[in-house]
């Protein structure tokens, strides 16, 4: 896939940086922090349940498709509809800075 067409892009997504900082007496403290907002599609490949820790837990596998953006790595997570999705890998196709691939998981643990 060389371009994305704008209407393919319909899922506003947040990135985020896992950043330290400094308190008052020089300790470090890491946050997340807003890296960038960018138009998306965001589309759901594998879910499966699972028995850890003696809780039953959830986890999706998604394929984030965007617009290429210089610096996006696989520290960084996504934010999108209430979920936190952390990235296993940054696929760039062709290699030609057209667009990025971004493949996430996300984990939740259930009741």
């Amino acid at each position: 896939m060389l371009s994305l067409p704008a209407g393919r892009l319909r899922h506003r997504i947040e990135i985020q940086n896992y950043e330290m900082t400094q308190d008052d007496w020089g300790q470090p403290i890491y946050t997340w922090t807003h890296w960038a907002d960018v138009w998306a599609s965001v589309e759901p490949l594998q879910g499966r349940e699972f028995l850890a820790a003696m809780a039953l837990q959830s986890q999706t596998t998604v394929r984030i498709r965007m617009r290429y953006r210089p610096g996006v790595t696989s520290q960084m997570r996504v934010l999108f509809d209430g979920r936190i999705y952390g990235i296993d890998s940054v696929i760039e196709p062709q290699s030609r800075r057209h667009a990025l691939q971004l493949m996430c998981k996300t984990s939740l643990a259930t009741p």
